[in-house]
């Protein structure tokens, strides 16, 4: 089978649904004009953000602040070679809406580090793109968390 075959292209809906099957992300953004890469808590918030939960009084959040920035989650299966993969663009803001903080915090969005914290940032669902690698056709298809079968 020809390596393309087994890239599958995700549709928006097909991401944002596989955004929510994993509790660990990474977000890309510029500290001192360097790409600067973070894993991080986040969910996908009722009004379709993405809601990062970090430290308070790191510089991230700071950095990240009315910037665009990216966001991508991934699984994958080692063995198989298959997995997939989900990329967001859009608009880094602050939470400061305390009403906002106090719902995030009381469903249980929290940093991966949890004290001092949680601080929120949301972005904005700008641009939404993912893919899908397969696996090789004499391999069982592993169950990924992500991954619809039958």
């Amino acid at each position: 089978m020809d390596r393309d075959d087994r890239v599958e292209t995700l549709s928006e809906a097909e991401c944002l649904r596989l955004l929510g099957t994993v509790p660990l992300g990474r977000v890309v953004y510029t500290e001192h004009a360097l790409p600067a890469v973070l894993p991080v808590a986040f969910r996908v918030a009722a009004d379709g953000r993405l809601v990062l939960a970090l430290r308070t009084g790191t510089r991230v959040a700071r950095a990240l602040d009315g910037t665009v920035a990216a966001f991508q989650v991934d699984d994958f299966d080692r063995a198989g070679r298959c997995g997939w993969s989900v990329l967001v663009h859009g608009r880094a803001e602050v939470v400061r809406d305390a009403g906002q903080r106090d719902a995030l915090r009381s469903g249980g969005l929290r940093p991966w580090v949890p004290e001092p914290g949680p601080e929120y940032v949301a972005i904005s669902l700008e641009l939404v793109s993912g893919r899908r690698i397969l696996p090789e056709p004499t391999q069982p298809a592993p169950v990924l968390p992500g991954r619809r079968t039958g």
